[in-house]
C-alpha cells in the first residue's frame, strides 16, 4: 500500500509538471498558471466586488500609453473603459461594481504626457496632471474626484466598502491621503520624509499595506528633494509598511535596502504578498515573495527570471493573480495572469 502511495505521488507530481506548463521550478504554492492576457504592457489587474471581473492597465500598439481595460476573470471580453485620452493608471472597482476609479491626465491633455526623464537614472514619473475620477463601469458618465496641485494617483478601495486610500503630492511630499467612498473628507495620513504609496486595505478593511522610501543620509535626502521636486521618485530602495486604517501605530516589515513594492495582504491577514528584487544580482528581476506581519517567514514564491509582480489574492484566498513577463509572445510584453494557491 505504501508503495502504491510513492507511486501515485510521483505520477502527480510528472502530470502536474506537464500540465502547467507556465510553472518555474521552485513555484510550489502555485499551479494552473493561466495567461489571461496575451500581448501589450498589462499590468494592476484588481478584482471586483463580485469576483468575476478585473479592472486593469494596458499599453499595446495601439495605444501611446497606459488605458484603463476590464475584463472577465477567465481574461474574456476585454474592453477599454477609459476614454483613450492621456495616460490613466491604477484603477478600482467600488462597491456594487456599478463604477470604477481611476487616475488620469485627460483633463489636461488628450497627448499622453512625456516619459520619465532617463538621464536621472531610472526613476518612476509622479504626473502632476494626474487626478482622480469615477466613472460608470463602461467608462461613461466621468466625474474628476480630486483637483488638488500635483500628482494624485494609486487609488485603492478597502473591501469594507467605505474607504478611498490614493497618494498624493498635494503637500510637496507623496503621502497617502484616505476619503469617503464618493471622494468626499480626503484626509492626510502619513507624514514622514519620502515617498508613500500603492496602498491596499488588508481584507477586514482595519489595517493598510504600502511601499515607501525613507531617506536618511544627507546624500539621499539631497537626491530624494531635487528629483520630488520635479515630480520623480526613485524607487530603487523601497520597503514594505504596514499602519491602523487611521494611520496609527506604523511598522516597517522590510528592511532590504532593494526595490520592495505592491504588497498585498493575504485573506489570512497574518501575510504579505508583495515584490521584490532582494535575490537578484542585476537589480532587474523581480519575483514574488511573502512575509509574516513581524517581519518573520519570509518565502519566495516565483522563480521566474525577468519580472513578477502586482500580486492579488482572490478574498477566498484561493487563488492568485499577478504580472508577469513569463512566456511572452514578444519581448517587451507583461501579460496579466491567475493561478491556484496552494497552502501548506
Amino acid at each position: 500500500m505504501k508503495q502504491f502511495y510513492i507511486f501515485f505521488l510521483i505520477l502527480s507530481s510528472f502530470t502536474m509538471a506537464q500540465s502547467d506548463t507556465m510553472r518555474f521550478d521552485g513555484e510550489k504554492r502555485l499551479k494552473n498558471i493561466t495567461m489571461l492576457t496575451l500581448q501589450g504592457e498589462n499590468a494592476e489587474a484588481y478584482l471586483s466586488f463580485s469576483g468575476d471581473k478585473l479592472i486593469f492597465q494596458r499599453t499595446d500598439g495601439s495605444l501611446e500609453c497606459d488605458q484603463i481595460f476590464t475584463m472577465g476573470i477567465d481574461g474574456s471580453n476585454q474592453v477599454m473603459v477609459s476614454n483613450g485620452k492621456g495616460r490613466t493608471t491604477c484603477a478600482y472597482y467600488l462597491p456594487g461594481d456599478k463604477q470604477i476609479i481611476y487616475a488620469s491626465t485627460h483633463h489636461f491633455d488628450e497627448k499622453c504626457p512625456p516619459p520619465p526623464d532617463r538621464s536621472k537614472g531610472y526613476v518612476w514619473k509622479l504626473y502632476e496632471t494626474f487626478d482622480l475620477f469615477i466613472a460608470d463601469a463602461d467608462g461613461s458618465n466621468i466625474r474628476q474626484v480630486t483637483d488638488a496641485p500635483g500628482y494624485d494617483a494609486e487609488a485603492t478601495v478597502s473591501p469594507k466598502g467605505d474607504k478611498i486610500i490614493f497618494t498624493s503630492l498635494r503637500d510637496g511630499d507623496p503621502e497617502l491621503y484616505v476619503c469617503d467612498i464618493d471622494g468626499s473628507n480626503q484626509k492626510r495620513l502619513t507624514f514622514e520624509k519620502g515617498y508613500d504609496g500603492g496602498a491596499f486595505f488588508s481584507h477586514d478593511g482595519s489595517k493598510i499595506v504600502f511601499r515607501a522610501s525613507r531617506p536618511k543620509t544627507e546624500k539621499e535626502l539631497e537626491d530624494y528633494n531635487e528629483l520630488v521636486t520635479s515630480g520623480y521618485v526613485r524607487p530603487t530602495a523601497l520597503e514594505i509598511f504596514v499602519m491602523d486604517a487611521d494611520g496609527s501605530n506604523m511598522k516597517q516589515i522590510t528592511n532590504f535596502g532593494k526595490a520592495s513594492f505592491a504588497p498585498y495582504f493575504h485573506p489570512n491577514g497574518k501575510k504579505i504578498i508583495f515584490s521584490s528584487n532582494i535575490n537578484s544580482k542585476s537589480g532587474r528581476n523581480f519575483d514574488l515573495y511573502t512575509i509574516n506581519l513581524d517581519g518573520t517567514g519570509l518565502e519566495q514564491i516565483t522563480y521566474n527570471e525577468s519580472f513578477d509582480g502586482f500580486p492579488f489574492f482572490t478574498p477566498d484566498g484561493k487563488k492568485l493573480i499577478f504580472a508577469s513577463n513569463r512566456y511572452n509572445k514578444n519581448p517587451n510584453d507583461t501579460n496579466i495572469f491567475i493561478a491556484e494557491w496552494v497552502n501548506e
